[in-house]
């Protein structure tokens, strides 16, 4: 058999990555009209149809193979997470993404759509998964499975969140909408309001359940006189909650564990403070939740739990695949009515309920343009992946809070007695 001239070896080369320009015409053919500029790797270029629309790269043939594999949001997130499909404003094409309804598909237009994906994805095989993806083993939210997840998202490294979180590293909603203009005075608002629900005074015990980097720990134990035990899954966050404890000169009043909140055994506590922690929980844990934090409060104890809430209960908070494999593994926000009914079934009374919806949606942005602006600092620390991982995230979750389809609460309660 002869082998191929040069001639003849490009005429095949060119035959092979011009494959996507059969996809843009049935894709044309499919959606007329289209808020949306597809650019393939090969030079095919699906125009938009309306001005100013978000343009999608799709930078080889394995971000098709990702969509093939797994058609919706995972497989765009993993294409995107590889690097093989890319977009200059990512707010833009959530808007597409989230907002967009294709028109209805057919058997027939179904079938030719998946032939030329097929064909114009064939040249990158089948894609793996990106190394990032994590897939949790294991009875859901059992404390060991917990562990895990935690880990997973908090153990990025320390450096890695103080290149967008303020000073404090307060990694929760801060208040804004009480006067304050920075994002540090906004979370030093957010902590003052907390102690002030709680009514903090000398000499009392508190805990802070899923401490973090130990924010509130300091700054009630410094401000209010109090002692504060904080319990985190992290060791990470445990390392610099400690030091930053020696740091702030109240290592005699606060300590910090490596703990569940399901091994605490009984230790009156005069308040509990749950500050971003109740969405690790999930539904078949929130009464069990509800029941320790009630049996380790004084009576007159009062717990705070400030926490993200659907707006749709009918929703399953674990139906999202990309942001249960790559941002929050097992992570389950739940309807501010089943957190409620969870704290009455322990025997606490609800004494006030607060929204701050479009403060978490103002705290978000300083968080992602804080990211935006040290981004070869993210890369170096977490690598390229995982940098686009959190920048995709950080824009969602702000959508999630401008739209209404999340909102966050700080619910007060009382233990009677």
């Amino acid at each position: 058999m002869r082998r191929p001239g040069p001639r003849t070896a490009r005429v095949r080369a060119v035959a092979l990555i011009r494959m996507s320009a059969p996809l843009a015409r049935e894709i044309a053919r499919w959606a007329p009209e289209r808020p949306f500029r597809l650019s393939f790797w090969d030079g095919t270029v699906l125009p938009s149809t309306v001005s100013g629309a978000p343009d999608f790269r799709v930078r080889g043939p394995s971000a098709l193979g990702h969509v093939l594999r797994s058609p919706g949001r995972l497989g765009l997130g993993r294409a995107w997470v590889q690097g093989s499909l890319d977009v200059a404003d990512i707010d833009r094409a959530l808007l597409v993404v989230d907002d967009w309804e294709p028109p209805p598909l057919d058997t027939a237009t179904r079938a030719r759509l998946g032939l030329a994906m097929l064909l114009a994805a064939a040249p990158g095989g089948i894609p793996r998964r990106p190394g990032l993806e994590l897939i949790l083993r294991g009875q859901r939210h059992s404390i060991e499975r917990d562990r895990e997840a935690v880990r997973y998202h908090y153990d990025v490294g320390n450096e890695f969140f103080s290149l967008f979180l303020d000073s404090s590293m307060t990694y929760s909603c801060a208040i804004f909408s009480r006067g304050a203009k920075t994002l540090e005075e906004a979370q030093e608002a957010k902590l003052e309001l907390i102690a002030q629900k709680l009514r903090l005074k000398a000499g009392q015990r508190v805990l802070d359940v899923g401490c973090g980097w130990g924010s509130f720990a300091i700054h009630a134990a410094r401000e209010h006189g109090v002692s504060v035990t904080g319990i985190t899954l992290s060791p990470s966050q445990a390392q610099l909650a400690r030091q930053g404890v020696a740091d702030a000169g109240v290592a005699d009043r606060v300590e910090i564990r490596l703990a569940d909140y399901r091994e605490l055994q009984a230790e009156p506590f005069d308040a509990i403070a749950s500050i971003g922690m109740a969405e690790h929980v999930g539904s078949s844990q929130i009464d069990t939740y509800a029941r320790s934090l009630a049996r380790l409060l004084k009576p007159g104890g009062m717990l705070l739990n400030h926490a993200i809430a659907l707006t749709n209960t009918e929703e399953d908070p674990t139906a999202d695949a990309f942001s249960m494999r790559y941002v929050f593994p097992d992570g389950e926000p739940l309807g501010l009515a089943r957190v409620q009914l969870a704290l009455e079934r322990a025997g606490l009374r609800t004494q006030h309920v607060e929204g701050f919806m479009d403060d978490y949606a103002v705290t978000l942005r300083h968080w992602s343009d804080r990211l935006d602006a040290h981004l070869p600092e993210a890369v170096a620390l977490a690598g390229e992946q995982r940098t686009r991982v959190w920048r995709l995230y950080l824009r969602a979750a702000r959508r999630g809070f401008e739209d209404g389809y999340t909102i966050v609460y700080q619910t007060l309660a009382v233990r009677p007695g």
